[in-house]
């Protein structure tokens, strides 16, 4: 079975894959550094605040939640 999404370690993989940094990510959020690292060791996330992050990455996380529903509804 899988195991629920970590949001926070998914939403640093994909920082990483487009060559951007927390320092960036905190600037489009108006946030401090210190709260975007709170946000990104954390393993769920306000869904207002992923809408924000989907868009400025223009990245789909909520897709992650979906897959991780349709393979626990399978078993």
């Amino acid at each position: 079975m899988a195991k629920e999404p970590h949001i926070g370690h998914l939403i640093k993989i994909e920082l990483r894959n487009q060559g951007r940094s927390i320092t960036w990510l905190a600037k489009k959020l108006n946030f401090s550094r210190q709260n975007v690292y709170k946000i990104l060791n954390r393993p769920w996330i306000y869904t207002d605040l992923l809408l924000k992050i989907c868009d400025l990455l223009d990245y789909d996380f909520f897709k992650h939640y979906s897959n991780y529903i349709n393979e626990h509804e399978s078993h």
